[in-house]
This record gives C-alpha cells, structure tokens and sequence, in this order.
C-alpha cells in the first residue's frame, strides 16, 4: 500500500482527527521525493487498529514477559478475562511488551488505548518507551503515584490521579475503592510534539506495573470515541469505538456512568504555549499563549462530554457527588468555528509544531505572528487575532486594510508584471501588494510577519510564491486570483533571497543560504497545490559558487540557469536530483554578476540549445552566452561617457577602467531593458547598438521587468521608487514612493486630505491620502525631522528636528518662512490646540515651549525647563491637548509622573505619580505616551512601561479603568475615537482595537502586517479611517458607523467608578494604583470644564445616585444576623488615599498572603464543591484560595469593609458587597468573573451597607438586600446589571432568598413577619406583587433571623430566640415549628432531605426533616417528634457563613471569631481551614530560620504559625486578658529546641512559652499595670518589658526574677523597646547590647548594657517636641524608634511632632542627619535587614515604603484599617502588616 492510499484511508468518513493527516502529508512528501515506502507499508498492516495482546500472544508469554504477581482472572463487570498485576512494588511486579529490551514493538499508530481499571487503595505505573523519528528514545509515564509533572530530555512523568470525594488528605493519589475501568486515549504524537517538540516515531515498548488490571492494549491512528459503538455513528461526526474495544454497557444504562475515558492531551491542550516557544520552531509555529503553565495532567471525561479539562479522574463516592476542582488549563485553549484543514505540511521536523492545531480551511488560513493566533479571511483584508472570548465586538473586523504607502523592505529587486500586464506585484515589508496600474487600486496577500525577501507568479496567474526573510524562512504559496493561501512551508533554505517559478506552475526553485551559510538551491514540486495536495521537495543541492540570480527557464521546467560572483551555471533537474555544469566565461570568470534573462530564438524554436542568455555584471559587462555551446558568444560593457569640458579622464579599455554598475536586466523579443546604479534605466535593441530610450531615476535602479506585451518596463530603485515607462508614449509614471527607515510619527490635515510623515531617513512627506502618491519631500542632511503636526487651519504643517528647531513649512509657498530654536535638545514631541491658536514642542531635555500660532508669522510665548521627561524618545503622543484645547498633558518631570496643565498659562494642574514597580523587570513603571479622549468624557488615557493602558480623570486624577497587559512591549502611540466608541493602540507590530463602551468588552481586535513596530496611530479627521505607521504607512478603513452627534453613552460610565468596559479594569478593583496629588489653585472655578458628565463632590465615588433620599432611620432589634463592619478610618485624609494607591500587587510590594477570615461579615464565604472555587473575604479583599495547595488570589477594589458573598448557579460570577466608607457615597457591588478573576461591574444603589445578595434560580436577576438603616430592596437584571427595581422596605428585613423552584418568587423574612414577593414582569420593567404573612404567636419567634428553602412548597426560617419554622408557601401559612438552639438561628441550609441550622452560641446542627412535607397536610395540628438531630458540632464562634455539597456531607463553615472550618458529618469532626485571630493583632515576631512566626492578639491568644503555608501550628490561649506584647528568643539563646516566647498581658504578667514543648515555661509579675512592650537581650539571657506607666523591668526568663527597674520614662507608657549588638566603639560607654526605650510623651533613651556584669549605662536622651493637637482617630500617633540595621550609629524616630516626618539620629554625632517627610503621621515602623527600605503605617489605611538610599517612595493600599502593625522578616524577603485583626503578608522583590 502507497503512502497516498495511506492518507486516505486515515481519514475515513466521520473521523474527527483530521489534523493526523498532517503527518500522514509529510510522510507522503518524503516518499515522492525518492525515499521507500516502507513506512507506509508497516502502518498499513495495523490499520484500522491493532490489538497488541493478540498481536504479540500475550498469553503464550514469548514475545511478551511478565515479572512477580501477574495472573489471569475473570472480571464482573466485562464479563471476561482480564490480566490482574499486583504487588506491593510496582518495579518489581509488571507485563512488559516486547519481552526483551533489545527488541521494539515497532507500531506506529498515533493513538494508544489502555484498558484498566486500577486496583482500589493502590498505586499503579505506566511505562512506553516512545521512539522519535530521529531514533532518541523516550520514556513516557503514567502513574497515580507521581505527584506533579516533571520532564527532562529523554523522560516525562505525568501524574494520573484518581481521587475519591475524601477529607483525608493522606489518600489522595491512591485509587479510590470504586474504581472504575478506564479507556486511557494517548496521543503520542502530540504529546511528544507539545513537551519535548520531538516528530513521533513508534512505540517502542509498554510496561504495565501493579496495581492494575487491564483488558487490553490497542493501537490507530484514528481517534475513536469509546462511548458510541454500533450504528450509533451514522449521523455523529466522530469514528465508534469498535466492537472489538468497547465495553460492554447494559440496556438502559450511560457508558459514561459505567466507565471512565481520559484523553490526554485533551484537544485543548494541544494548543502548546512558551513550551513551543522556546523550541527550535519557527516563529510562526508558535501560538499565543501567555498564560500559566500548570502540571500537565491526563484529562478525564466521566461524563457524556466532548472535551474536558482536569487534572483528575473522578469517581463518586457514596457520601458526596461532584468534582474535584478544575485546575488552571496548561495552555491557552484557542477556539475555532472552522474544520481543520488539510492544508500543507512542512518538511521537517522543526516545523511540525504546526500540527495539528495550526490549519483551518482554506477560506480562513491559520498564520502566526510573533507568537500570535492571527485569521487571515477569505478576502485576505483584514488579518485579526481573536483574543479573549469567543466572541469579539462587532463589526468584526472593524477595520479593513485599503492601502499602503511602501515599497521593498527587505530588498527593492522583487517587482514583477502579471502576465497581463495589468497589475504589479511588489512586496511592502510584510505585506505583498497587487498594484492595477490603470486605476491605482491595491490588492493585498497578509499573512507573513516579517520582510517578504522573494517573489515568484507562474506563467497563468494562478500561483504566486512568496518567503519571508527571517531565518528561519518561512514560505507561503497563494491563490494569485483569490488571495488565499494554499500552503504554509518552511523552506530547507535558512534565508531565501531568489524565487522562480516555472511557466505552468508545477516547479518552484528557491535560492538561499542554509544554516552553516552555504549556498543551496531547492526545486519543489508544486502542481498540485491547487487541487489541495501538498508542495513536495523534489530535490537539493548545495553548492560552492555564489548565486545572485535564479532563472527557471520558459522553454523547459527542468532546466534552469544561475549567476553570481565570478560564476554562470546551467543546471538540469533529472532523477531527483540538481545538477548543475559551469559557462566558459574566459577572461570574464572574475566578474560579480547581478542578473540574468533568457532570449528565445529568432525563429521562434522552443528547443532548449536554440534560446540565448544574457547575464550582466558589476562592472558593466552583458554577456550574451550560448546555451548550447556554453561559451560567451558577444561581451559589451556600459561605459560612463565623457562630460564635455570636464577632464581628460585616463586611458581604459574594454577590459580595464570603471564601468556603470548594472543590477538588473529583463529582455522582451524586441528590446532589453537595463537598470543601472546611477540611476539610469536604458531601453537598447537586441544588438546593443545604440540607446533605444533611458529614463533617469532619483536613485540606483535596483530592478526591470518588462512587460509581457513589451510596452511598459517596470523599474525600481533602492531609494524606494517604483514605476514604469511605457514606451510607446515615451512617460514615466510613477506607481509607488517610499520611505527607506521606518516611520517616525505621522500628522493628518482635514480639508486638503493630506499626510505628513516624518522618517529616520531624514525626510519628512506630504501625501495625498486619496491616491496614496506622494505630493512634496524636504530632506535635511544635517540634521533628522522627530515630530511633525499640521496647523489646523492654514496650509503649513510644523516640523521638529533633532537639533531642536521647530520650523514651519507652507505647502502653498514651499518655504521656510519661519524658525525658533529655543529649544536645546532633539524634538520629542509637537501639538497644536483644535483652533490652531497654540502649539506646543517639547525636547530631550526636559524643555517646554509654547508658541503663539494665530497669525503665519508665529512666535514663541513661553518656555519653561524642566517641564518634560528629559532623555524620553519622540512619541507622536508625547504632548497631548485636549479635544475643547483647554488641557495639555505629557510625561514629565520625570519618567513615573504625567503632568496636565492649562494649556493658556502652562499653570500645573494636575501630576500624577505612577511609579509602580514592574515585577517583569524589576524596575519602576513609567509613562510612554498619553493622550485625551473627547471632552464630554474628561478622560486622559496614559500608556506605561509595564504594558498597561491607564483611563484617569483629566480633573481629579482618579483612576476610571484600567487595561492591562496590553502587549508584551510599551505602547508608544494610542488614540481614542471622537465618538469614544473605539481605542487604538500601537502594540509592538500590531494593532489593537478595543471597544471602549461596552462594559463587558471580550477584549481587543488585533492587526497585523507591520513587520516592524508600529511608531503611530491615528484616526482620520472625519473619523472614517486609520492609519499605522511603522515600517511602511498602513490606511485602514473603519467599518463601524459612526454619528456625527454622538450622546456618547459611556459618559456616565465614565462617571462611575469602575463601570469598566471588559478587561479594562476599574480603579477600585486596583486599589486606586496610581498616587497622584494636585497643584494647590486658587479656585476650583478656573478650572477648565471637560464635560456635560455631571461629576460626583468632593470625596465621592462617582456612582449615580438612585436611592430614595430623606428616608426616615429606624432602629431595628440587636440581632447578630447584621453585619458589623470592624471600625474604620476617620481621618480626613483617608478619602483622598484610598482612590489614589497602587495596588496590593504592584510596585515594591507583591501581595502573597492573607491571614484571617472577616468574621464579622454575613455569608462571606462561598465554595463549591463540583469546581472547587473557594471565596471567602477578609477586609477589603475578596480571597479565592486552593484548598488543595494553598494558593491565593486576591481580588481588591473595595474601599470598605466586604459584607457579603454570592455565587450564581453557573459558578460563573461572584458578587460580593461592602459597607460604607468614607471614600463612597454608596455602598459597592463588585460583580467579578471567577475564571478570570477581574471586576466585570461595578454597581451601586444602596446607601447603607447591603446586608445580603441572592442570584435567581436561572441567574437573570440579582436581589441586594440593604441594612435596618437602609431598608432598601433592589432587583438587577444580569445581562448589562442595570437596576430594574428598588423597594423601600416598611421594617428591617434580616434575609432574602429566590425560590430555588420558581425563579418569580421572593421571600423576605423580618421582624415577625414573612413577605413574599412574586415578580411580575411587563416588557422590560419588573413589578414585585407583595404578600404579608405575620408569624403566628404560639410559635413565639419573635424576630426571623434567617431563611431558606426547602422540598417545594416548603420554607424554614430561623428566629432571634433560636426556633425554627416551616413554612407552606402555597398557602402562605406556618404549620410547624420546634426550639433548634438555645442561641438565635443565623443560618439555615436544606438539601435532600436534611437541614442545617447555625446559631449565635456556635453550635453546627444536622437535622433529618424528610418528614416534613407528609406533616403539611396536618396544617398547624403539626407535632415536630417527626424532626431529629442527627449530628451536632460546638464551634468557636458564632455562625455566620456555611456551604455544603449536595448531600450535605461535607461543607465549610465560618464564624464571628475569624475561622473557617471544614466538617465532615460522616467522620463528625471539623478542622480548621482559615484561623484569623478575632480581635487586634498587637504584635508579629519572627523565629530563628524563619521556619515560623508567632502573632499575639487582645483576644489573649499567642499564636505560632508556619511561614511558608501561614498555617496554624501552637496556639497559646490565655482566657479573659489581652496579650499586649511579644518576644522571640534570640538565635543564640541555646538549641534550637530551646526556643521561647516571653509574652506581656494586660494584667501586669509576664509569660515565657516553650515551643518545641507547646507549654508555659513561666509566670512572672514584674509590672503592677499593663505591659506594652517586650524584648529579650542579645544573648537571650535577660528579658525587658516596659509598661503602660514608664516602667523598663530587666527580668531573668529562667527563674522569674526582676533584677532591675528603670523609671526614668515614669508617667508616660513605653512604646518600643529594641535591642541590638553594640557595633559602634565611639559611644563612650561599655557594654555589649545597645538598646533603646521609646515613650508616648515623645522620649527616646538609648542605653548600653551588660548584663552578666550587671551593667547599664545611658548612652543618650532625645527628646521631641509636640504639637498641641495631634491626635490620629482620637487616639495620639505612638512612638516609635529602632535602630538601623545597615549602620549601627543610626536610629530613626516617629511620632507626633510638630512635622509629619521620620527623623534619623545619629548617636555618634549625636544630632540629627536627615528627615524622612511622610504624609500622615506613622502609626507603625520597620526598617528592613536586607536593604535600605523603610516600612511606615498609617492610620489612614495606606503602608509606605521609602527606599532610604535613593529618596524614592511608594504607597500601598489592601487594608480597611489603620495599619497600626508592621513588620520585616530578618531576611528581609517578607512583610507583614496588620490592622486590626487582618494580616497581610507581602513579598518583598530583590532590590
């Protein structure tokens, strides 16, 4: 069987794995290309399976081998024999095929099935030894006994976990007890291709190791679904498992019920990501794929799904249904409406990650651009890559390429004619253009993504052939009529600089350089592209000699000629192979020849020995050289004539002298056209006897061709001209100009129609954009143009050059009239105001200049230095002006701020300081470009350095949205649309478009065709086009309709804080990232007005106001039901910080951790257990963790305190509210997408915090419930989150809840009374029918507190005095009710048949209420003896939160004391998942190795916590007192073993824990009051405490015996008391610690000490002074003061002072160096060990971070609270901070 018939029959009808023919194609072209069909042959005896037991008689045990416990049993569910291997060693107890390793299974089938089923309880292992096609061997593992994904270069191990629904971690990874049998589908093909990027060879040989049993093992190359057999595939497009492999399934029963199918890789793994890119694959093998790269696991598909993705195989339990949680796919899954394609293939194995995933139809080609999934359309206009969701915005695409200004690239000498001559074919760096000459129409082929360096078209016009210039190079060949692209190839070639096809298309020569920079020719056969086969290497050669040019000739396809330096070839294509014999060229051997051509014969013989080539040179020469007799017949030689009266030039010969250089010729039966270097093409008969015609060009003439009818010569020069002259008429026209070095920045004027660019080739262009020709050029040889704008109303245009002067050019006078110089530095950015009356340059150094334009005779008005970025790079969007001409922003005065200033009096009104750290890069952010979007939106949109899109408010500075990750690269230009409908952004060689007022945007359209970065982008005057300029000047058409009139209904968007347009982030949801602070004015009245867009006061949050004011406050009945947010800032500066912070994941600063849970929050914490998502909140942030490995993300924005959680029924979108803050008018509403973890909407409606969120059964609507002060009801549509109802609530409502049953009914439980709340719905509006039902009185509840829904019609709902009652809804009716708790119920749970009630005392109860719904019809004759408990759980707190599976098993439950816990009913028992301490965090200490931290708390506790998993450990539990202060002992105190705490309480006590025996070693009192500080001595020998009176007590922590007290603070309470070796010798004093005591009246004593000698002597006494008022929320700022770590004579204070400001001491000096200002006064202080980095808290919930060393500062946000706890670890790589309860722990990047 040929290898042709192979690749048929491997795709048989139905078959899904039509990407395997991608292989089977390669396979094809090597057998075409003289290779043996054997491989072939050996595949086509397993086809269409093999089933390896038979095939290799397993049970005769010769060809196989087996090892230990191996026997045959009989299986139930199979009803047959099956292998059974076990053993308590899997190496030593296994099945091995082929039985000796010296021998190989040799199949080759890609896909490899495995039937087993594992054996319960047990681990089991899969070996396969995979060989590739260049013979590696590599071993490929499957086992549950793995623990993670490893890979090395001949090994990969893939763990392959099947996991039970258990709490018991120490199980996971072994086989369940239900174990079911497993189809395992391998892949071997795509798993060697995606993690190893190796071509599959065979498979070697299989070890099945214990403990299993398997069926069988089978092999095919066709991917077979195990679930359908039979007919079932007659209308499926899938190929059935067949008889032979399937399971048995019963009638009636699912196989997916029965049975497990895990395919690895799954189809959307097979998209690889960095893995491919960092393989020796071409660019354009390379996919999109940014995202994170998990372990690689096996895919289960347990249900009756196609694809599926998870890391673990399933199988239910008998207490618990669902699935393990899905984990993060390991590569970015690209999703394609179109059938791959059976397009082209590449030889070699480098490029086969094309497959299989890479083609699509013909009609909609797959190319890749820089690591870019790109579709290329049917008409080939339009090159989009989809990113994002599925779905894009519409229009899609929005723009459409419609011409370019460019011509050559990579080369000038590719211009070629169509056969009729009708249009030119020329590449414009990456985009080959069809130019019709007639009517000046372009045609486009995109697809490539670098230079085209080659061009061929056959002789019909059917084919064209292109290669792109990077190595390695990369080959497309396109249908010439359609512009499709027919197959995409590499080329054997590293760089192919010449193409030539045949004249009917089937052969293809390409010439190039390989690897090692040798010459090579290759002939591919390409007749039967066209009809959808593949391009076939038909041969390959290398030779020794140069070849500049190429010729296929048109008489015969095999025969071909080349010429190059000192050389003219024949060469003859016979056999398979190249062959190639030299010209005799005599005394011409040493000539460099350019180009060639063929001459027929006079009489018109076809015979190949009758046609004549001309070849010309370097030196002048045209050899006209006899194809028969291979000798030069005629040698002529151009020769520069004389000039009269010039001199007397020397004597040469026709051998000897300078010649005119000709790079190219092109003969026509008539005439020969040749273009020379001095610019001169010439037309001369046949005979060379005189010059027929010449046309003299700007620049040397790189290229002529002829046209076929010999009319028009098309030439080209290397200046970037293109043209023809048409001989007839005797004209030059001119088809193409072009810069030759990229684009700078481009300017648009309106009425004329007219571009101007500006070019590093020292030229600046005017265009007209209606032909596309160019209209003027100004070349300046001195010195280069950098930034060019039109005046808006007057035929000039400005242009700034590199020497600093700004000059003005009339197009109508084509001068110079006027020139300013003021500046000093390179011209970095020019804009003139929309009246033309001002215009703006800025230069590199930091100089701004403002120039009065209103009449032509312009003149400079001011210039201020140091306005601008000096040293910034020339950006069109360097200087912005606002659309009204009021405003005007750039970067500047440095790097990390953006300036806006009145563009009238240059006065600063605004900087904004956005000096983040880049985590990439490891160095700060900074602003590359800005730009204003229209002024009824007030918007100034900025692009930095970390691949970020910032949307401020131009007034206030405030963050409005935020889109991130942009590009891998800075923006350097971006626009917005003057309707505001779409962004433009320059990304690298890219465009990207995104829609800017769709709130739920899936991301941005992206362009591509610039093969080098995009310096600038624009949108036309009337909006109706755009144009990209980079390498060449890209004009695209909009698609979109725009309206003159634009309402823009973004505008109160833009109003709200963060209704965010898809990806483009909110500011809240960042945490405000960038500080910005403004100029003082002298009234906000001489600010300009930006919009129509009614903005927020002073200190809003910009939400639109839609709540019912002048309500009147009541006060509801104490129910711990209500949410009670932890107290707050009061400071009045805190509405100002906390809009205005970098995030808690940027800058210096990374979030790592959070440790606690908000305990005082309501239904804070969701998880679900079928995809493992994990919520709960704790401050500020909404936590989503991994139960299974820890891990957090955090999602911030709030600027209060989280309330409440809820998650819809898709597990989709999480909504989660908070309280009031200081910074908002209302209450927030953050409406998150859980796979993406990004803010998607933000609402607001509630003016009170919102005590509760439901989603609807269906997920269309979301209710918020507001608090008893609020008393607020809404109702809010899901699709766009608009409000579509509110109600005011006539009493305080404590719940609410959908009816799981019908979506159209509500219920509210309050106080006494139950409302229902049926929806009823008219068009659009949404009406809410109420029905009052009071409680009755002998159920005495009083107040409902709580509510759920139970089997229908049935509802519970739970009271303040702990009963439960059940409702009948129907009949609006309570019949049931029994006393649950002693406590009041404030949760309520049903599934099933069971119940669970939390209550205000902590208890956790089970209850069995199936018989509840037989006891309705009893009505209030109901007795509750039918209702028991089944379990009960005494928790640490109220509970407040709780979520179950299904069965009500298992669930997670949180209470008031900041726990979480995980219970388990069947096993009764609960374990700590989340332990916060319950009340404030005083202090944090670190021990020895960092292996563990220890915080105490006001609740009395000293908790020990592991660093690396901030896992609780010890806890140390001291009832009714509050620990104040704590101490770690030293590292050399002892063994490690010996490590203790000393903790001080609130009574005067003194406690010293042991840690390694988890006791209390001591109690001592050396304090009648409070201790507030505690440390221990250097030696870890001696302990000082300092208490709330000024006392310093100096303690042995051995025996208990205060040996020293010091009163010299009396009367003020010791706030610090730090203790480090004495380092400095020139104190004056002995001692060997140095410390120092801090006190609240603003006191620092620094003493040195030794304490074996009983010595202490004072060092030296600061004393600060106070103003009179300083209090911080009431209370005084401490103070505080420690010594430096990096010098040893410095301290550092803060404190209240007269300034807010950290003062550093030196002690040896004795006075004070330097001072630190700071915004606030510091309620915290930490200095790091590593570095020079100062860590300040403030009560303004803002963390500080100084970098001592340079000055620079950064603020950070994430806490609700003053941060009144900081502190380093001794290595410096961790921060912790506290506020009130919460703690947060921060990675500290290395600086």
């Amino acid at each position: 069987m040929t290898a042709e018939v192979m690749a048929e029959v491997a795709l048989l009808p139905g078959s899904r794995c039509l990407a395997s023919r991608g292989v089977l194609c390669a396979g094809r072209a090597e057998a075409k290309a003289g290779s043996s069909s054997g491989g072939a042959m050996a595949r086509a005896w397993q086809h269409p399976f093999l089933n390896v037991f038979r095939h290799f008689r397993v049970d005769e045990w010769k060809r196989s081998a087996k090892q230990g416990d191996v026997a045959v049993v009989t299986d139930k569910t199979l009803k047959g024999a099956v292998y059974r291997i076990r053993g308590s060693v899997s190496a030593a107890n296994y099945i091995q095929l082929p039985g000796s390793s010296t021998q190989s299974l040799g199949l080759t089938g890609r896909y490899l099935y495995v039937l087993f089923r594992p054996l319960p309880g047990k681990h089991f292992v899969i070996h396969l030894d995979v060989s590739t096609k260049d013979n590696q061997v590599i071993r490929v593992s499957f086992s549950n006994l793995f623990k993670e994904f490893k890979s090395t270069a001949t090994w990969l191990q893939f763990p392959l976990v099947l996991e039970t629904r258990t709490s018991q971690r120490d199980l996971v990874g072994l086989a369940p007890s239900r174990a079911r049998w497993t189809c395992l589908q391998l892949d071997l093909q795509d798993i060697l291709l995606v993690y190893l990027n190796r071509c599959y060879g065979h498979l070697k040989s299989i070890r099945l190791c214990a403990s299993l049993l398997v069926r069988n093992l089978y092999t095919s190359d066709l991917c077979f679904e195990p679930a359908i057999s039979g007919a079932q595939w007659a209308k499926l497009p899938v190929t059935p498992m067949p008889r032979e492999m399937a399971f048995p399934v019963p009638k009636g029963e699912s196989w997916h019920d029965r049975y497990v199918h895990v395919r690895f890789p799954s189809d959307s793994l097979k998209v690889p990501s960095k893995l491919i890119e960092k393989s020796c694959s071409p660019p354009e093998a390379v996919l999109l794929g940014p995202g994170p790269q998990p372990l690689p696991c096996p895919v289960a598909s347990s249900k009756p799904v196609r694809f599926s993705v998870s890391p673990v195989v399933q199988t239910p339990s008998p207490t618990a249904s669902g699935r393990a949680p899905l984990a993060p796919r390991p590569f970015l899954e690209v999703s394609l409406s179109q059938e791959r394609s059976d397009a082209s293939n590449v030889d070699g194995p480098g490029f086969h990650s094309l497959e299989p995933w890479a083609h699509v139809e013909a009609s909609d080609v797959h190319t890749a651009a820089a690591g870019t999934h790109v579709l290329t359309h049917e008409s080939a206009e339009v090159p989009v890559v989809r990113t994002g969701s599925c779905e894009g915005f519409l229009p899609d695409p929005v723009l459409r390429l419609k011409g370019v200004i460019g011509f050559g690239g990579h080369s000038t000498r590719q211009a070629l004619w169509t056969p009729d001559g009708a249009a030119v074919v020329y590449p414009c760096h990456a985009v080959i253009v069809v130019l019709l000459v007639d009517t000046g129409e372009q045609r486009f082929f995109l697809g490539h993504t670098d230079k085209v360096s080659a061009l061929a078209l056959d002789g019909s016009s059917s084919l064209l052939a292109s290669a792109q210039a990077r190595a390695p190079s990369v080959m497309r060949l396109w249908d010439f009529q359609t512009g499709q692209c027919l197959c995409l190839f590499r080329s054997p070639v590293h760089v192919v600089c010449s193409l030539s096809f045949s004249d009917s298309g089937a052969l293809l020569c390409g010439v190039g350089k390989d690897h090692h920079g040798r010459t090579m020719v290759v002939a591919w056969g390409t007749g039967q592209v066209g009809l959808g086969g593949e391009v076939v290497v038909l041969a390959k050669a290398h030779t020794d000699f140069d070849v500049q040019a190429f010729r296929v000739t048109f008489f015969d396809e095999t025969r071909m000629a080349s010429c190059g330096q000192g050389s003219v070839r024949l060469w003859r294509l016979r056999g398979g192979a190249l062959r190639s014999c030299p010209v005799d060229l005599g005394e011409h051997h040493t000539l460099q020849f350019t180009d060639l051509a063929f001459k027929q014969a006079q009489d018109g013989c076809l015979e190949p020995l009758a046609a004549m080539l001309f070849v010309c040179s370097r030196s002048g020469h045209i050899l006209e050289i006899d194809c028969q007799r291979m000798v030069v017949r005629h040698a002529r030689r151009l020769l520069p004539t004389r000039t009269p009266g010039g001199p007397h030039p020397q004597k040469q010969t026709f051998s000897s002298g300078p010649g005119i250089a000709i790079s190219s010729l092109s003969i026509s039966p008539a005439m020969c056209a040749v273009g020379s270097e001095d610019g001169f093409l010439r037309l001369w008969p046949l005979d060379f006897s005189s010059v027929l015609l010449e046309a003299e060009h700007e620049g040397p003439v790189s290229s002529v061709c002829v046209s076929p009818d010999g009319l028009r010569v098309l030439s080209a020069t290397s200046s970037g001209h293109l043209g023809f002259l048409d001989t007839l008429s005797r004209v030059y026209h001119m088809l193409a100009r072009s810069h030759t070095a990229p684009v700078l920045a481009l300017a648009m004027e309106q009425r004329r129609g007219q571009l101007a660019t500006v070019s590093q080739d020292r030229t600046v262009r005017i265009w007209d954009l209606a032909t596309l020709q160019q209209l003027y050029d100004f070349t300046s040889s001195e010195e280069a143009p950098c930034a060019v704008t039109f005046h808006p109303t007057r035929p000039t245009f400005f242009c700034g050059f590199s020497s600093g002067a700004v000059r003005s050019f009339s197009l109508e006078a084509a001068e110079v009239p006027v020139e300013h110089t003021c500046h000093r530095g390179a011209i970095t950015g020019l804009t003139a105001t929309p009246d033309g009356r001002l215009l703006f340059s800025s230069c590199s150094e930091g100089s701004l200049a403002q120039y009065s334009c209103a009449d032509p005779h312009w003149h400079v008005l001011r210039v201020a230095a140091d306005m601008v970025c000096p040293d910034a790079p020339a950006s069109p969007s360097a200087l912005a002006v606002s659309r009204d001409g009021h405003l005007l922003a750039f970067v500047g005065p440095s790097r990390c701020t953006v300036t806006v200033t009145d563009s009238a009096s240059l006065d600063e009104l605004l900087r904004v300081d956005i000096g983040t750290l880049d985590l990439a890069s490891s160095r700060l952010d900074s602003a590359m470009a800005v730009c204003f979007g229209p002024a009824a939106l007030g918007h100034l949109l900025v692009s930095t350095s970390s691949n970020r899109v910032v949307v401020l408010d131009a007034v206030s500075g405030r963050i409005i949205r935020e889109l991130p990750g942009v590009h891998p690269e800075p923006c350097p230009s971006l626009t917005l649309s003057e309707d505001a409908r779409f962004l433009l952004i320059a990304a690298g060689r890219t465009i990207k478009v995104w829609d800017y007022t769709t709130q739920a945007s899936p991301g941005p359209q992206v362009y591509i065709g610039h093969s080098e970065p995009v310096q600038a982008v624009a949108f036309s005057p009337d909006q109706q086009q755009v144009l990209s300029a980079g390498d060449a000047v890209f004009l695209w058409d909009v698609l979109a309709t725009t309206e003159s009139n634009q309402n823009f209904p973004v505008a109160p968007q833009a109003c709200e804080a963060g209704s965010g347009i898809g990806p483009l982030e909110d500011a809240s949801s960042r945490a405000s990232e960038l500080p910005q602070q403004q100029v003082p004015k002298p009234s906000q009245a001489s600010l300009p007005r930006l919009g129509i867009c009614a903005r927020p006061p002073e200190g809003g949050d910009g939400v639109r106001d839609t709540r019912n004011s002048g309500a009147p406050r009541t006060t509801c009945l104490a129910s711990y039901k209500a949410f009670t947010p932890a107290r707050v800032s009061c400071s009045p500066h805190s509405a100002k910080v906390g809009t205005c912070l970098p995030p808690a994941s940027g800058g210096w600063l990374r979030l790592k951790a959070v440790v606690g849970y908000s305990g005082n929050g309501r239904a804070n914490m969701v998880w679900r257990p079928d995809t493992g998502f994990f919520a709960y909140t704790c401050g500020r942030l909404v936590v989503v963790e991994d139960l299974h490995s820890g891990a957090q993300q955090h999602w911030s924005g709030h600027s209060a305190e989280v309330s409440t959680l809820a998650l819809s029924h898709s597990a989709q979108v999480l909504a989660s509210a908070s309280g009031c803050s200081s910074t908002t008018a209302h209450c927030q509403i953050r409406v998150w997408d859980v796979s993406g973890g990004l803010c998607q909407h933000l609402i607001s409606h509630h003016s009170t915090t919102v005590l509760a969120l439901a989603f609807s059964p269906d997920d269309r609507l979301l209710v918020t419930l507001g608090d008893h002060d609020g008393r607020t009801l809404a109702l809010w549509g899901t699709t766009t989150y608009d409000l579509v109802s509110s109600t005011r609530l006539p009493e305080p409502v404590h719940g609410v809840a959908f009816n799981p049953w019908d979506a159209g009914e509500l219920t509210c439980v309050g106080q006494g009374t139950v409302t229902f709340r049926l929806l009823q719905q008219r068009g659009a509006d949404i009406s809410l029918q109420v029905r009052r039902e009071p409680v009755p009185e002998a159920v005495g509840a009083g107040e409902l507190t709580s509510l759920c829904y139970g089997a229908p019609p049935l509802l519970y709902c739970g009271t303040s005095s702990g009963q439960v009652c059940v409702w009948d809804t129907r009949a609006g009716r309570c019949f049931l009710s029994w006393e649950a708790d002693d406590g009041g119920i404030g949760l309520l749970l049903f599934s099933g048949s069971r119940l669970v009630s939390g209550s205000s005392v902590g208890r956790l109860r089970l209850w069995a209420v199936g018989a509840v719904s037989e006891l309705r019809c009893k009505g209030s004759g109901a007795r509750s003896s039918s209702v028991f408990m089944e379990h009960e759980l005494v928790l640490d707190g109220a509970v407040v939160s709780a979520s179950f599976d299904d069965s009500v098993d298992m669930g997670v439950v949180g209470t008031t004391a900041g726990t979480l816990w995980f219970v388990s009913w069947a096993e009764g028992t609960s374990t700590r998942l989340i332990s916060g301490h319950r009340s404030k965090v005083n202090e944090v200490v670190f021990g020895p190795g960092e292996a563990h931290c220890a915080t105490c708390s006001e609740d009395g506790s000293v908790r020990v916590w592991a660093l690396a998993s901030m896992e609780l450990v010890i806890q140390f539990q001291v009832l009714n007192q509050s620990c104040l202060c704590l101490a770690w002992s030293p590292p050399c105190c002892g063994r490690p073993e010996q490590q203790r705490l000393a903790a001080g309480y609130g009574d005067g006590s003194l406690r010293i824990f042991s840690v390694s025996r988890t006791a209390m070693e001591l109690k001592m009192h050396p304090h009648p009051v409070a201790l507030t500080a505690v440390a221990f001595s250097t030696d870890g020998q001696t302990v000082l405490s300092g208490d709330k009176d000024g006392l310093v007590a100096v303690s042995h922590p051995r025996t208990g015996t205060t040996f020293r007290v010091l009163s010299d603070h009396q009367g003020a309470p010791i706030s610090t008391i730090c203790v480090t070796c004495k380092e400095c010798e020139d104190l004056g004093v002995e001692g060997t610690d140095l410390w120092l005591a801090a006190s609240g009246d603003q006191r620092v004593s620094v003493w040195a000490s030794d304490w074996l000698r009983n010595r202490c002597d004072l060092v030296d006494w600061l004393s600060f002074p106070m103003p009179a008022t300083t209090e911080t929320q009431g209370h005084l700022p401490p103070s505080l003061a420690a010594f430096c770590p990096w010098d040893g004579a410095l301290l550092m204070y803060v404190g209240p002072g007269v300034y807010k400001e950290v003062i550093i001491y030196n002690l040896c000096q004795k006075q004070v160096v330097e001072k630190i200002p700071l915004p606030f006064f510091a309620m915290s202080l930490s200095l790091s060990p590593g570095s020079y980095l100062l860590a300040v808290g403030f009560a303004e919930c803002m963390l500080r971070l100084v970098d001592c060393a340079t000055g620079t500062a950064q603020d950070f946000a994430g806490h609700d609270n003053a941060v009144h706890l900081c502190r380093f670890t001794p290595s410096a790589r961790l921060l912790f901070t506290a506020a009130r309860n919460e703690i947060l722990v921060w990675e500290v990047p290395g600086r």
